[in-house]
């Protein structure tokens, strides 16, 4: 079995489109760890996690406050939408899981305002047929403030209340005229009521604040062991990915750093997460979808409907381009295969081996996004298996055609598989020594 206390400082990011089940990695990669850490996105990711079959759904808390005495870091690089998360503290509360002494804000964490997601609305539909798809949850407008600079809000400023409420007016009173000017909006936004809401959140979870940066550095040097939990995908990364149906900030392995805030050098194995076929939420190029019976079968079985959404995704086969792509990207030393017992039941299973346009092959995962989204998929098809997987607890227990189908993927993708997905349980998950 894999040596999981030999892994130094890991970080667990998707290969695809996101929702590949990093949240299940995180939560069974947590024991060995003492520190888990969010360093980007923000309450527009979801994790699941499954225990004794008690599900949760997290949105911006890390997954390891599931895990009793482990500290969870929300890191400079998320936005962070203070009100939501405050409800997942309060849920699990509810739920005998108290976290508040595990949890820590960095006081550097720009702030989703109500105001971000007005102009999220906003800005989506004005786009009409060429919706980018977001989730609304204005984790754009967050961020473009935060490179616009003046209008941006942190962490640190709800620690000096009335220079935040006089911050707030001027912002407020900014965004409103942008509204009406821009999409003809005739409801002003409070700025009173707005500070209100933000400072008495800022005062739930005042202990919960410190410089984070400071905190990885003793924890580091204290021998400490630190997990990063990516959030979103890493085609969906805001510079490499499949530009402009993307997020706003930088999903793969290499966003730890700075949304971290820890040396290039610290993290020291990348597990990458892929399920067993691929899918995507939303708008943008998707070479291997299944428009088709296979593809409802797989969204049917696999319950592909988003966690913060409820959107249906679109499913299709494996993209092992993509996935290959991604892997060189983030550095990826593993792969993590999700989801094997989804595909159980068909006469045969396809891997995307490669893309061609206009009958000639693509050099790979392109960035013109018009090109990737005309690209016609090159399938392979392997057997498919009638014996569902959920049983096996090893890999030497899985039905033989599954096997061989995760010895492909190694092959294409060019990274041992070191753990495989049998089912939606904590028990349900297969490590291997590689």
């Amino acid at each position: 079995m894999m040596d999981f206390t030999n892994l130094g400082h890991t970080c667990v990011v998707g290969l695809h489109w996101g929702d590949e089940g990093k949240g299940k990695i995180v939560d069974l990669l947590t024991e060995y760890f003492d520190v888990v850490v969010r360093f980007n996105g923000g309450g527009n990711a979801g994790h699941t996690v499954q225990i004794e079959g008690a599900k949760f759904a997290l949105h911006l808390l890390p997954v390891g406050v599931l895990r009793p005495g482990k500290t969870a870091v929300v890191g400079p690089g998320v936005a962070l939408d203070l009100p939501r998360i405050i409800e997942e503290i309060e849920a699990l509360d509810t739920r005998g899981i108290h976290v508040a002494g595990q949890l820590r804000l960095s006081d550097r964490s720009h702030l989703v305002m109500p105001y971000h997601k007005k102009q999220d609305r906003l800005s989506e539909e004005a786009l009409g047929n060429r919706k980018i798809g977001t989730t609304a949850r204005g984790i754009g407008p967050c961020y473009a403030d935060k490179m616009l600079r003046a209008p941006a809000l942190r962490v640190v400023d709800l620690l000096k209340p009335e220079q935040f409420r006089t911050r707030v007016a001027a912002i407020v009173e900014q965004k409103n005229k942008l509204f009406t000017a821009l999409y003809d909006d005739r409801e002003p936004l409070s700025a009173d009521a707005i500070a209100d809401e933000y400072l008495a959140c800022a005062a739930k979870v005042q202990p919960c604040i410190c410089d984070t940066t400071s905190f990885f550095d003793k924890a580091v040097q204290t021998g400490q062991r630190l997990l990063f939990e990516g959030a979103n995908g890493t085609l969906l990364d805001i510079d490499h990915g499949t530009f402009p149906f993307v997020t706003s900030s930088t999903t793969s392995a290499i966003g730890v750093p700075a949304g971290a805030g820890v040396p290039a050098s610290t993290v020291r194995t990348v597990l990458g997460v892929t399920k067993a076929y691929t899918t995507r939420v939303g708008a943008g190029p998707f070479p291997t979808e299944l428009d088709d019976a296979v593809g409802q079968h797989i969204r049917d079985l696999g319950h592909e409907y988003g966690t913060t959404t409820g959107r249906p995704r679109r499913c299709g086969w494996f993209d092992a381009v993509a996935a290959r792509y991604s892997t060189r990207l983030c550095g990826a030393t593993y792969l993590a295969i999700m989801h094997l017992d989804t595909l159980t039941g068909l006469e045969r299973v396809g891997i995307c081996t490669g893309y061609t346009s206009g009958g000639l092959p693509l050099e790979g995962f392109v960035s013109d996004g018009e090109l990737l989204a005309r690209a016609e998929p090159v399938i392979e098809y392997l057997p498919g298996w009638r014996d569902n997987p959920r049983d096996a607890r090893s890999f030497g227990a899985l039905p033989e055609q599954v096997r061989a189908y995760l010895a492909r993927i190694e092959a294409l993708v060019g990274v041992p598989v070191a753990i495989a997905s049998v089912g939606p349980d904590r028990t349900q998950t297969l490590v291997r020594c590689v």
